[in-house]
């Protein structure tokens, strides 16, 4: 096996590894959803305040999944690995 097959190979297996984080952001997102319900249900009046927090929250959990994808495609077609190589 080349050294060039081998690091595709780590390669994309890496890229599958950082596209695990989509599933935490997918479970935090709807864990935040649920709750941010769950409190306005309880407290109607502060329905604003607690959807504001709640929609920050879900943008910081999604940011998550997002650079997991950057570094996916990054690995997968800009590898930077493969200029090591020589």
């Amino acid at each position: 096996m080349s050294d060039q097959a081998l690091v595709l190979a780590a390669s994309a297996i890496g890229a599958g590894l950082a596209m695990i984080a989509g599933i935490g952001a997918g479970i935090g997102q709807g864990f935040a959803a649920g709750k941010g319900a769950e409190a306005v249900g309880k407290q109607p009046e502060a329905q604003g305040v607690i959807t504001r927090t709640m929609l920050l929250g879900a943008a910081v959990a999604e940011t998550t999944g997002i650079y997991g994808l950057v570094i996916a495609l990054i690995l997968l077609f800009a590898n930077p690995l493969i200029g090591l190589l020589g």
